[in-house]
């Protein structure tokens, strides 16, 4: 793949330009209008929904890091706010 630094650069191939013109192309059905909020729709339905007790750990690791976080970006200002009026009485 690389060699001495150099990267392969490859051109898209014509499955990709298939690909690319499909993704452009209007939904079959689909109006100015109305056809947002029915894509839309369809969309959430290809959504992955976490269940309940997924929901609750993961926020809950979420809540714990941010609190750590923050704990330690308080310590570290303290730290330093106390050496700076050690340094500069």
């Amino acid at each position: 793949m690389s060699t001495s630094g150099l990267t392969l650069v490859t051109s898209p191939t014509s499955e990709d330009a298939t690909t690319a013109s499909e993704a452009t192309e209007p939904v079959a059905g689909s109006t100015a209008s109305g056809g947002f909020l029915a894509d839309t729709i369809t969309e959430l339905k290809l959504v992955v929904w976490p269940s309940r007790q997924q929901l609750f750990s993961e926020s809950i690791a979420v809540i714990l890091m941010v609190s750590l976080s923050a704990a330690a970006i308080a310590a570290v200002s303290r730290f330093f706010g106390w050496a700076a009026s050690q340094v500069f009485r």
